[in-house]
């Protein structure tokens, strides 16, 4: 019985890409000492799965910084702006195209499906040249078979690539993306084309966009493109990867029915319906990866289950047409268990990362083939038995405290502009108030700070003089900016969801379980294992602190909970709701001590709301309807006079917006710069909005300073759908992966653009 992994994470067990690419982007190192890190780390990879006994192991799959970029660059497919003039696509173009330079903005990035990876969105449009511009499949497939591994070539295939694009600045909004099938395809034939020269026998297409709500001309396009493609195919064994949902019926008959395609890749974790139609009608003759390895949770596989479920499915199929695999690429969790040398043995037991998933998905093969490891099941039982009646996991008053939020939507008993009048008397803001999303870059010298305290190498008093010193010099530089609401920087937080996780009960934490986030960030998620609770104030200390070193007014930086469930990994033992309602009211608890010490402005950031929206439409008003009622848990106690500002980070908010304006916080900032004001098109189209709102003005993922002029004509295009007395003027995000020396001049110049806006508007009066 065969084994298939559909994609591993890139940045090594200790972020070793992490390093080397911002070494590279630092001018620290050259390009071919980036490229020996990352070839180091592919040939790890690929010598991993082999000795672990995968039969199908992914080539391609590892990347500088996205997949989607890969596949643009492959396909000569750079905006011109970034003076690319053909030829073999190169780290200049690449990152400039990721990340901006000094001269142009970085290509829009959003979230990929409901995850929190990100992937750079390919602007197209009629005009566009298509030319083969990068071998990097090709490369990669033949540095694996020379290193004595045959791979699995993975594409993003040709209708995902075109469905995950936008159309480029200038072309119709209107203009399909799908008529520029006929353009790619041949590109995809000569990459398909030197594969097989290559010695290729399979190659494997990833269309996750199969799983959306699609159309009749969408489906449609797949069976064209694969039809094309069929007699270039010919000779190779084709798998067409799909993942994090359910397809339709619809969807599940297009997939079936192309022509060409050896095997179907198919999500049985997220998916539980398909194997319904895998049952009721699989064509015969043909291959079937069974996904049923969790890829986006790091929970042990319930290995009995799964084998269950898979001797079902080969009654099916066929005994020789069945290979276990992942559910989608492991990029989505944590590299290796065996890094983790804190976890107390209990929960770690309770857990596998990428690494132990591959040993489970050969586990399950052999078990499949008759060749059970009857240790290694009765391991893998036990600890899914302790997880079950282990006492740390249950906390009856939680539980009733949760139970007894239904019956009340919980929402403030005043409307918010009666709110906003009471809150301007206290705060007396100007007209466009600037403020910040919240963190301030993080300086080498404050990360010592904080690991030399974690490690007990510094006491609690040195450690806290040096924090006090940090939010100094952050409040000092707000004010010499004159910004008008200030924050702390949160200069005692790794990351916004650990710093919380850390100090709420029910959460676990790892000492190596980074996951990419985009490029070469990297996060590190909680583990919510247990119910949650707040035993005690978690940021009234350092928020308090830095209100008394200024007049001006000081948010309380909080994350709310919607973003810690979706950013961390979740417990799947019961509904994903009731533990979002369990952090709603420990954040709760929270508000309101800020409230107490004297904060009149408390941000719960609900930067990863957007993402957590399931991928199928008819799914999607619970979700809403949850997740914006545990937000208004969190603050339905305050008093009029205090001001509750929410935050949004990178995703498509069009489709969301009333489900924002639902959640009634009085300012809501939010991504807008990168992905051309996007967002103001819903005002436009006449959607009212009467909270505070404050649209990003630059772009803080990119190194580049925006000039005084040109976020200024960002304001007065926000003006030109959005009321003066509600705009707020505000990076995207927070700061904390930029270094002062662009930070300064980039806030220097957003503050003096709302002061020539405010000019300007009182000279109109």
């Amino acid at each position: 019985m065969a084994s298939h992994i559909v994609g591993y994470p890139r940045m090594g067990p200790k972020r070793e890409l992490k390093f080397a690419l911002e070494s590279f982007w630092d001018n620290k190192s050259s390009a071919e000492d980036l490229q020996k890190v990352a070839a180091d780390l592919r040939s790890s990879i690929w010598q991993q799965m082999a000795a672990a006994g995968i039969k199908y192991i992914p080539s391609n799959t590892f990347s500088y910084y996205d997949q989607v970029l890969d596949a643009t660059s492959m396909l000569g497919a750079v905006p011109p702006r970034y003076g690319w003039n053909g030829g073999e696509i190169g780290f200049d173009t690449y990152f400039s195209m990721a990340r901006g330079n000094a001269s142009v903005p970085a290509m829009e990035m959003t979230k990929w499906f409901d995850t929190n990876y990100h992937f750079i969105v390919p602007e197209l449009g009629p005009d566009v040249n298509f030319s083969y511009a990068s071998h990097k499949a090709v490369d990669e497939y033949k540095e694996a078979k020379a290193l004595g591994v045959d791979t699995i070539p993975v594409l993003i295939g040709p209708v995902s690539y075109l469905l995950l694009s936008k159309p480029a600045k200038g072309v119709e909004k209107t203009f399909s993306l799908l008529s520029l099938l006929p353009k790619i395809l041949p590109i995809y034939k000569e990459v398909i084309a030197e594969l097989k020269a290559a010695g290729a026998l399979w190659i494997q297409f990833d269309e996750p966009t199969l799983v959306l709500d699609l159309d009749s001309h969408q489906l449609q396009a797949f069976t064209a493109a694969y039809a094309e493609l069929e007699t270039t195919l010919s000779g190779l064994n084709v798998l067409i990867e799909t993942y994090f949902a359910d397809l339709t019926a619809e969807a599940y008959e297009t997939l079936t029915e192309l022509k060409g395609v050896t095997a179907y890749g198919l999500d049985l974790v997220r998916g539980t319906q398909t194997i319904e139609l895998i049952k009721s009608n699989f064509p015969k003759g043909k291959y079937l990866f069974a996904g049923v390895v969790d890829g986006r949770n790091i929970w042990a596989n319930d290995l009995a289950s799964s084998l269950s479920t898979l001797q079902a499915l080969e009654a099916v199929v066929g005994k020789d047409k069945l290979v276990v695999s992942t559910s989608c690429s492991l990029l989505h969790t944590a590299v290796d268990l065996v890094n983790e040398t804190k976890l107390d043995d209990e929960i770690k037991s309770w857990l596998a990362f990428a690494a132990q998933k591959v040993v489970e998905v050969n586990a399950l093969a052999k078990a499949l083939a008759g060749q059970k490891d009857e240790a290694f099941f009765t391991a893998n039982a036990s600890a899914q038995a302790s997880r079950k009646s282990s006492p740390r996991v249950t906390n009856e008053a939680v539980q009733k405290a949760a139970a007894a939020l239904k019956g009340s939507d919980h929402r403030r008993a005043t409307n918010v502009t009666a709110r906003l009048d009471a809150q301007q008397k206290k705060l007396n803001l100007p007209v466009l108030p600037t403020t910040t999303i919240g963190s301030f870059p993080q300086t080498l010298e404050l990360r010592r700070v904080r690991r030399e305290y974690k490690a007990n190498k510094i006491s609690e008093d040195d450690y806290v003089k040096a924090i006090k010193e940090e939010i100094k010099k952050v409040v000092d530089l707000q004010e010499e900016l004159d910004i008008d609401v200030l924050v702390h920087g949160e200069p005692e937080r790794n990351d916004m969801v650990e710093y919380f996780g850390e100090q709420l009960s029910g959460f676990a934490f790892t000492v190596n379980g980074w996951v990419q986030s985009y490029g070469s960030r990297c996060v590190k998620p909680p583990i919510i294992y247990g119910d949650v609770s707040r035993p005690k104030p978690m940021t009234v200390f350092w928020s308090s602190t830095a209100q008394s070193m200024t007049k001006r007014p000081m948010k309380g930086m909080l994350t709310g909970p919607v973003t810690i469930l979706n950013w961390s990994f979740v417990r799947n033992d019961q509904p994903r709701f009731e533990t979002c309602y369990q952090i709603a009211l420990a954040i709760k608890d929270e508000v309101e001590d800020l409230e107490k010490a004297g904060i009149n402005v408390i941000q719960i950031d609900e930067a990863a709301l957007r993402e957590g929206l399931p991928l199928r439409k008819s799914e999607h008003a619970f979700y809403q309807k949850w997740a914006v009622h545990s937000f208004r848990i969190t603050n339905c106690g305050v008093q009029d006079t205090t001001q509750i500002h929410t935050h949004m980070c990178y995703s498509n908010f069009n489709d969301i917006i009333h489900s924002i304006i639902d959640m009634d916080a009085d300012v809501i900032t939010i991504e807008n710069s990168r992905s051309d004001e996007k967002l103001l098109s819903v005002f436009r189209e006449g959607v009212k909005y009467g909270a505070g709102i404050g649209p990003g003005v630059y772009d803080i993922h990119s190194p580049r300073i925006p000039s005084t002029e040109e976020i200024a004509d960002r304001i007065n295009k926000m003006l030109a759908v959005l009321e003066t007395n509600i705009l707020w003027v505000n990076p995207d995000c927070g700061l904390k992966t930029r270094k002062y020396a662009e930070v300064k001049p980039a806030l220097s110049n957003m503050v003096a653009a709302a002061k020539l806006l405010r000019t300007q508007l009182a000279s109109a009066k």
